[in-house]
C-alpha cells in the first residue's frame, strides 16, 4: 500500500514479552484520562478489543461507556459486509461533532480490518483530517508508542504484510467467567467474496505449548469457559507442523477447564478426528458452527469453498450421528453473482434437510479487491430482499422447533451476567449455546447451574433454576 508510514512489519521476536508495553517508565502518562471503545464485526476483534483496553488502562486511562465523557474513542473496525463501513462512518460523524464543538482535544483513534484496505486508508487521510491515530490489524502492540509520541498530524502506521505470531499479549478481559483464546490468525482459504485474507492476513498459528499455558492461567484464575479463535480454526497448525486441531482440543480439554468452546469451522477441514473428539468429552461443548455459505454446488465453486452440497450433508450427518444432543448453526449468503432461482432452491433444501439450530443470513456484500466483486452481478435488490426474507421466514420456524424441545428439560446454564430482557434475571448459555433468561439469585453468577426451561422462543430460552436440597 502506498500509503504514510505503511510498511512490512520489521521481523520480530515470537516472544513479545519484552515489548507488551513499550514504554514501562511512562509513569501512567494518561492518568486520569478515559477511554470510549466501540467493536465492529467478529469474535477476533472483540478479543483485540481486549487487548487494546490492556494497553489503554497501561497509560492510565480508564473505560467510559459515552463518547462525551471520553478523552480517546477508539473505532476498532470490521471489513466484512458494505454496512459495517456505513455503521463506522455514521458513528464517525457523530465524533467530529463532539471533537468540534464539545471537546477539541479528544483523540480519535481508528483501528481494526478497515484500515488495512487501501482505499478506506486514503480516505481518512484525504477525507477526514480530524482522525488523530490509525493502525491496523497486525501492530496494536504499537498503541502505546502511538499515544506516548502524539503527533500534531494524523499518525497512520498500517502494515502490508503481518508480522510473526507473538505470545504473552496483554488483555482487560471483559468477562470474568468465560475467555477468548486466539488459536491462530489470518486464513489461507481466500474465499471468492472474502476480504478476511486481505485484512487479517495469511494463516499463522501459535504454539500449542502456549495455548495451553494460557488456558492453564485462565484455570487458576477461575474461569470456567475458553472459546478457541481463529478464521478457521480446524486448519490450526498446518502451517508450523504443530498438534492437529483435534489434539489441541483434547490438550485443552486435558486442562480440567468446565467448558471448551471454538469458532469458526471450514467444513473443508473438519476432521473425523475432530467429530470423534468432540463426542468422547464432556467439557467440549455439543455446539458447532458450520457455514454452508450456499446450497447450490455450482455457486460453492465460484464462491472457492472446495466442498460440494452433497459432502457438505454428508459432514452434517456425521456430526449429528456422532455427538450427542449437538446443536448445529451456520451463514448462508443469497444472492451471490448469478445466484439463479434453482441455486437459492438448492439452499433453501438444505436448510430443510439440516433444520439448523439458528443461522446468520445475509444478501451478498461485493468487497473491493476480492475476486467475486469482479463478477457479474445481475441479481435485483427487490430479489436478494425477497430470497433473504423466504431463507428467515424458514430459519426462524426450525430454530424455534429446536428451542421447543427445551421446554420441560433441565440443563446446564453458565450464568455469566444480568438480563438484557430484565435485569431482575441472569442470563447464560446452555451447552449447546442457546441464551437462557434465568430466575435465580445473583449469587449464582460466574457458576454453571441446572435450570428447568419454561418456555421456548424463537432466539432464546426462559427458565429457573433448580435449588439444590
Amino acid at each position: 500500500m502506498n500509503l504514510p508510514n505503511m510498511k512490512e512489519a520489521q521481523t520480530r521476536t515470537t516472544d513479545k514479552t519484552n515489548y507488551i508495553y513499550l514504554n514501562n517508565n511512562a509513569d501512567k502518562a494518561y492518568a486520569g484520562k478515559k477511554y470510549f471503545i466501540r467493536t465492529y464485526g467478529c469474535q477476533m476483534n472483540v478479543h483485540d478489543s481486549e487487548e487494546i483496553s490492556a494497553r489503554l488502562e497501561n497509560l492510565g486511562f480508564s473505560k467510559v461507556e459515552t463518547i462525551e465523557e471520553a478523552d480517546i474513542v477508539i473505532l476498532n473496525t470490521c471489513a466484512i459486509r458494505e454496512n459495517a463501513h456505513d455503521k463506522l462512518y455514521g458513528f464517525l460523524g457523530r465524533c467530529k461533532h463532539e471533537k468540534e464543538n464539545n471537546n477539541k482535544d479528544l483523540i480519535i483513534c481508528i483501528c481494526g480490518c478497515m484500515p488495512q484496505e487501501e482505499k478506506v486508508a486514503n480516505d481518512l487521510i484525504k477525507n477526514h483530517p480530524y482522525v488523530d491515530i490509525v493502525f491496523g490489524t497486525h501492530n496494536i502492540f504499537e498503541l502505546e508508542d502511538m499515544l506516548l509520541n502524539k503527533m500534531e498530524r494524523q499518525d497512520i502506521r498500517v502494515y502490508s504484510k503481518e508480522g510473526e505470531v507473538y505470545e504473552n499479549i496483554p488483555y482487560k478481559r471483559d468477562s470474568k467467567f468465560k475467555a477468548w483464546v486466539d488459536i491462530q490468525y489470518g486464513c489461507d482459504k481466500f474465499c471468492t467474496y472474502c476480504i478476511v485474507p486481505y485484512t487479517r492476513g495469511k494463516q499463522r498459528s501459535r504454539k500449542s505449548e502456549e495455548i495451553i499455558k494460557e488456558v492453564e492461567c485462565l484455570v487458576k484464575n477461575g474461569y470456567k469457559e475458553v472459546t478457541l479463535l481463529g478464521q478457521n480454526v480446524n486448519a490450526y497448525g498446518k502451517d508450523i507442523n504443530d498438534l492437529s486441531f483435534a489434539e489441541l482440543l483434547l490438550k485443552v480439554s486435558d486442562t480440567g477447564i468446565d467448558r471448551v468452546r471454538f469458532v469458526t469451522s471450514h467444513p473443508w477441514d473438519f476432521s473425523d478426528d475432530m467429530i470423534n473428539a468432540i463426542a468422547s468429552r464432556d467439557n467440549i461443548m455439543p455446539y458447532i458452527h458450520l457455514p454452508l455459505q450456499s446450497g447450490s454446488s455450482r455457486i460453492l465453486k465460484l464462491m472457492g469453498r472446495r466442498y460440494t452440497k452433497e459432502e457438505y450433508i454428508t459432514l452434517f450427518k456425521k456430526i449429528k450421528d456422532t455427538i450427542k444432543n449437538v446443536a448445529v448453526t451456520t451463514d448462508i449468503i443469497v444472492g451471490f453473482p448469478n445466484e439463479t432461482e434453482e441455486d437459492f432452491n438448492e439452499t433453501l433444501e438444505v436448510v430443510n434437510e439440516c433444520k439448523y439450530d439458528s443461522a446468520f443470513t445475509f444478501i451478498y456484500s461485493p468487497r473491493e479487491g476480492t475476486p467475486a466483486a469482479k463478477m457479474q452481478d445481475d441479481i435485483s435488490l427487490e430479489v436478494k430482499e425477497e430470497r433473504l426474507h423466504k431463507l428467515n421466514d424458514l430459519v426462524n420456524k426450525y430454530a424455534k422447533e429446536n428451542n421447543l424441545k427445551y421446554e420441560g428439560k433441565i440443563v446446564k446454564v453458565l450464568l455469566e451476567d444480568y438480563s438484557e430482557k430484565d435485569k431482575n434475571l441472569l442470563m447464560g448459555y446452555t451447552d449447546t449455546m442457546k441464551l437462557v433468561n434465568v430466575k435465580a439469585d445473583p449469587k449464582y453468577l460466574g457458576s454453571i447451574v441446572d435450570v428447568k426451561i419454561t418456555s421456548a422462543k424463537s432466539w432464546s430460552l426462559d427458565g429457573e433454576i433448580v435449588e439444590e436440597k
